[in-house]
C-alpha cells in the first residue's frame, strides 16, 4: 500500500483513488454535494481552496487543496497499483 501525501499531513492510498478531478464542473459539484449529504465527504482542504476532488473506490469524496498534477507526480510513473502504463 502507497501513501501519497495530499496535503497538511493527509494521506490517502494511491491504490484506493478511482479518479482525481478539478472541482470547478457541476457535475463534480453534484458528486461533491451528493457526498456530503450522504456523510462521505472528508474535507483534508484546512480551509484552503479545493484544488482536487479525489473520488475513492469506498464510495468517499476527498476535498484536496493540492491540484491533480502535483497529485499525480506524487503517485509516480508506476500508478497508484504499481502497474506500469
Amino acid at each position: 500500500m502507497k501513501l501519497i501525501p495530499i496535503g497538511f499531513g493527509s494521506y490517502v492510498s494511491a491504490e484506493r483513488i478511482i479518479a482525481a478531478v478539478a472541482p470547478e464542473s457541476n457535475p463534480i459539484k453534484r458528486v461533491v454535494t451528493q457526498a456530503r449529504e450522504a456523510g462521505r465527504l472528508v474535507d483534508a482542504t484546512y480551509g484552503r481552496k479545493t484544488e482536487t476532488v479525489l473520488v475513492m473506490d469506498s464510495g468517499h469524496v476527498i476535498l484536496c487543496p493540492v491540484g491533480p498534477e502535483e497529485l499525480a507526480a506524487r503517485i509516480g510513473p508506476e500508478g497508484g497499483d504499481g502497474d506500469a502504463r
